[in-house]
């Protein structure tokens, strides 16, 4: 695997850093602002809504430019946002600074995949992809926690200035290691960009997304109140386990990267219905201590295990035009966020019990499943008979059907 995978796996790092850190950091910027928790928790939404906003916005933008130049761009915007939180007089002005912060990171997601998968053989492009996830995965095991230790010891604001120290580093490694092929602007522009998202495949594998994602944050929302309630575990210990939650999703990711490159449709299926179990059964696992931290491992894994051939797959239905659609996948994982963790608080709400939302979830694993039973099913009548051959030799068919007849 080529080293500028590595430039991307830190920018990823960054991004994964300042997206959660803010949830364990909740307390001490209310205490320093002199505002409530839940008023500090508009500061976790402005963030998302920077990510949804900015994701589409940003990608489209920067269609005519080349995208090295846009992931460098990219991530100087992460860094200005990073560090005005970190100088942010008031609770506004940190609101704005959040948002800003969240405006790169779906764009760069979306285009750092495009960049991946260009800088491997085919056979690897899953693989790529989960390699520059991986950045991401280990801010929730290594990244958010030293984050949040050194904001309760050092304040908050010497978080955000760490973390924009880690985009400058980004940002040297993305200038020093992704190859100056990538200075190249992409042919198709905005027009050919917007015209891939006119494709009903890519919207129904945007919808698995929501869906798959969905159930995902439908019960990782509310994972405290399961581990405290149900399984008995105190307070202190959650965090501990959240890292465990961490360890689960760079095992899926990278275990997904690697079964997605040799059956990229079986990967996902299996992944959902795997996501679709485990949340199912979470009323059995919170029963118990160990169970419970089993369950947290393996929401991760499962969960995670799919993050790949759902990145690849909305890029390779918009395979004339990827920026756009790879970045919107990263809005509609954020969209996923939201929703999921609306959904599970109705069933909280409802009254249906502590592990409640993790059964809201499995049945959302379940509707993706339906969403990507649908999309194989068009795939399937859009390909003529009798011209296997042509298509595979084109790179039309999925990668499961290149890998048989290799």
């Amino acid at each position: 695997m080529p080293l500028a995978l590595l430039a991307l796996a830190v920018g990823a790092f960054g991004i994964g850093t300042t997206e959660f850190v803010m949830m364990g950091l909740l307390p001490d910027v209310a205490d320093d602002l002199g505002i409530s928790i839940p008023s500090a928790g508009h500061l976790v939404s402005a963030y998302a809504l920077g990510v949804v906003v900015g994701a589409p916005l940003l990608a489209a933008v920067t269609a005519r430019m080349s995208r090295r130049t846009v992931l460098i761009g990219l991530m100087v915007l992460f860094v200005a946002g990073n560090a005005l939180s970190a100088f942010a007089p008031g609770n506004g002005s940190l609101l704005a600074a959040r948002f800003l912060s969240g405006l790169p990171h779906g764009a760069f997601f979306g285009v750092g995949a495009v960049v991946a998968t260009g800088l491997v053989a085919p056979e690897r492009k899953a693989r790529s992809v989960s390699l520059m996830f991986l950045g991401l995965t280990v801010a929730n095991v290594v990244g958010v926690p030293a984050a949040t230790l050194m904001g309760q010891h050092l304040g908050w604001r010497a978080t955000f200035l760490a973390v924009s120290a880690i985009g400058l580093a980004a940002i040297l490694a993305l200038a020093l290691l992704i190859p100056h092929d990538h200075d190249r602007a992409p042919a198709q522009g905005l027009r050919g960009e917007l015209a891939a998202l006119r494709s009903l495949p890519v919207w129904l594998a945007l919808g698995t997304t929501v869906a798959g994602f969905g159930a995902l944050f439908a019960a990782y929302s509310y994972i405290a109140p399961m581990l405290t309630d149900g399984a008995g575990y105190a307070d202190t210990s959650v965090t501990a386990l959240l890292a465990l939650f961490g360890v689960g999703a760079t095992i899926g990711n990278l275990l997904g990267g690697r079964l997605a490159d040799h059956a990229m449709r079986a990967t996902l299926f299996g992944g959902l219905a795997s996501l679709a179990l485990v949340l199912a059964l979470f009323p059995l696992l919170m029963s118990t201590p160990w169970s419970a931290a089993l369950a947290v491992l393996l929401l991760g894994t499962a969960a995670f295990v799919t993050g790949s051939p759902l990145q690849l797959i909305v890029m390779e239905k918009a395979s004339a035009a990827p920026s756009l659609a790879s970045s919107a996948n990263q809005a509609a994982f954020n969209l996923a966020n939201a929703g999921g963790a609306w959904i599970g608080g109705l069933a909280l709400a409802a009254g249906f019990g502590a592990t409640s939302p993790a059964l809201a979830g499995a049945a959302l694993a379940v509707l993706g499943l339906g969403v990507a039973g649908v999309a194989l099913a068009v795939d399937r009548r859009a390909t003529p008979r009798g011209t296997g051959r042509e298509r595979l030799v084109a790179g039309h068919l999925p990668r499961e059907v290149e890998a048989v007849r290799s």
